[in-house]
């Protein structure tokens, strides 16, 4: 079994949500505190290990890549003036660019979240590999994708990650998986619905955040892609449904011990900012005794 070196993260939205911040700045880039959301998710990958980090991407995103790049001579050289206090800067900044080898590809293709991983076909090959997205992640001791890769290398096969339902208005938001279950918050996935609304939902896992594929999903994709209409969107599920219909084995795990943060929409990061705000060690104190004085 091969193991998992790789990691792919669709960029490319325009953040429409977030306009007008979204006209200059990419969503991934918005920051909570002081570190842009996508850093989250990349520090997460190099935590179990990925070595390789393909962003996918669109015009619009260079910053993102200027984020992921040294430092500049001239920010570390202000640093240095800066005194004791900045040199810790210094070591931040530069831990970033080093994190992993990072790959940027120009997004091109049908509109939809399928669309990437025709993209990155040529880059990932035949290894498994992580499929992340780059506004939102699940908090959790062991880490999602550390609970993810300890079920592919039992089962090697595909595992979607996922979050049970906690409202009505969840099943109108995410897709849902159905099947066997295996064990607690573990499902051999038989259908996969989209937004099916609680009363066809066939369970109560959503399948969100980040998912591990085998290279069996670049074909089917390329099958998805050839049955699109003109002006139909690809979507990931669409491979995932036809690997089904071909009894290639896909699981769904829910991410156990986890809290799931979707900065998608202004009402959700605000929440996220927050939450974390108020665990950040620099301001932790302070940002609490603010929220306190509010008179709401």
């Amino acid at each position: 079994m091969k193991k998992i070196r790789k990691a792919v993260i669709p960029a490319a939205g325009f953040g429409t949500r977030f306009l007008p911040q979204t006209k200059a700045m990419p969503k991934e880039m918005l920051p909570i505190v002081d570190k842009p959301i996508i850093q989250y998710i990349v520090e997460e990958l190099v935590d179990v290990g990925i070595e390789d980090i393909i962003i996918v991407t669109g015009y619009h995103k260079r910053t993102i890549e200027d984020h992921f790049d040294r430092p500049s001579l001239e920010l570390i050289e202000n640093l240095r003036n800066g005194g004791d206090s900045k040199l810790s800067f210094i070591e931040q900044v530069e831990k970033i660019a080093n994190m992993a080898n990072f790959v940027y590809i120009r997004q091109k293709g049908p509109y939809g979240n399928g669309t990437p991983l025709i993209n990155v076909a040529a880059i990932i090959g035949d290894e498994p590999f992580i499929y992340t997205w780059s506004d939102d992640f699940i908090k959790s001791n062991p880490s999602r994708f550390k609970q993810l890769i300890d079920i592919y290398e039992q089962y090697g096969c595909s595992v979607l990650g996922g979050v049970r339902a906690k409202s009505d208005e969840d099943y109108d938001k995410y897709g849902f998986a159905g099947g066997k279950k295996i064990k607690d918050g573990l499902l051999d996935v038989e259908t996969i619905i989209e937004k099916p609304g609680k009363k066809n939902a066939p369970s109560d896992l959503a399948t969100v955040s980040g998912f591990i594929f085998t290279p069996d999903i670049f074909e089917y994709t390329q099958k998805a892609l050839a049955n699109l209409n003109e002006g139909d969107e690809l979507y990931y599920n669409d491979a995932l449904k036809l690997m089904l219909s071909s009894d290639i084995r896909v699981l769904a795990a829910e991410i156990k011990g986890g809290k799931y943060y979707d900065t998608g929409n202004k009402l959700e990061y605000m929440k996220t900012v927050i939450e974390l705000g108020l665990e950040h060690k620099d301001i932790s104190v302070d940002f609490r005794k603010f929220l306190k004085s509010l008179k709401l």
